[in-house]
């Protein structure tokens, strides 16, 4: 559960006075990782595979926490991550997750631009608190999600142009799931990620994301974004194919991750208040199976 604005889940406030000394330790940082909707980094990877994504998630983390967990204005602190970013890539980062990082950058060869996209996403996320489309929010996921698929890749060694658009949809797709799964705790943040134009549709009031129970309309709003993320998977499940051995494996193990939990939420008829349904681990595993056989048949 993340903890409500302007307090840290992780231990002492962000504050935007001193954002390097305040911001949460590293170990609290990576302890999240467990708790991840979605495999951060399978242990059938190898270890240095292992290594490198989780030290993608630290940084991924980090940034989400800057702007979710800050006391105040989240801008200094993200100006500082910047900077640090640059550092890191340069040999010269300070903060320890950051130096864990230079590692993994330079083993694989990462581009800065991934990385500085998903800060970029923070910082629109202290302007911009709605979405009018689909394709508005499709945007969105381009800075908040897919820089994640597109370095993963490069950790893999295997990101091609090709592979990059299907990862990218895969991303925005899980990015769309997580959103689904925490409408009420993102109404409480006053971001709403349910397209403005869809709500409209369907006649569902803002004041119906703060209910305690999931209203039809909304239900209904749920239901289309539900039915439209399951293309995305569908059209991004095509990457497991491109794959093989471990890097297949993971992959597949994060487009299942975006199928069993579109099922939980569909098979509860999209009530996803006061909380959405989690899928079990048997329907995480049966879904992984489907999408390692579906991939094997192309």
């Amino acid at each position: 559960m993340t903890a409500p604005p302007g307090s840290s889940a992780l231990g002492t406030p962000i504050t935007p006075d001193r954002p390097r000394a305040s911001l949460p330790p590293p170990e609290a940082v990576m302890a999240q990782a467990a708790a991840e909707n979605f495999p951060v980094a399978s242990r059938l990877l190898p270890r240095r595979a292992r290594g490198h994504l989780l030290a993608l998630y630290g940084f991924a983390r980090l940034v989400d926490d800057i702007g979710d967990e800050s006391i105040g204005d989240p801008r200094p602190a993200l100006d500082w991550l910047e900077q640090e970013l640059a550092h890191a890539f340069a040999g010269r980062a300070e903060h320890p997750l950051m130096r864990r990082l230079e590692a993994t950058i330079k083993e694989c060869s990462l581009p800065i631009a991934p990385f500085t996209r998903l800060i970029a996403a923070n910082r629109q996320d202290q302007r911009i608190k709605r979405y009018e489309t689909w394709e508005q929010l499709l945007a969105y996921c381009e800075l908040s999600a897919n820089p994640v698929g597109e370095l993963v890749l490069g950790v893999f060694g295997l990101a091609t142009a090709e592979r990059i658009a299907l990862s990218d949809a895969v991303c925005s797709a899980l990015q769309v799931v997580e959103h689904l799964q925490d409408v009420g705790e993102d109404a409480a943040r006053d971001r709403v990620y349910l397209p403005a134009a869809d709500l409209a549709r369907f006649g569902c009031e803002l004041a119906e994301l703060h209910a305690r129970e999931t209203s039809p309309a909304l239900a209904r709003v749920v239901g289309l974004q539900a039915e439209r993320t399951r293309g995305l998977l569908l059209e991004g499940g095509r990457l497991v194919a491109t794959l093989r051995g471990r890097p297949r494996l993971a992959v597949a193990a994060f487009v299942a991750g975006g199928r069993a939990a579109l099922e939980a939420i569909e098979r509860a008829d999209c009530a996803v208040l006061p909380s959405a349904p989690r899928p079990t681990r048997v329907r995480r595993a049966t879904a992984l199976l489907t999408t390692l056989a579906g991939a094997r048949r192309r």
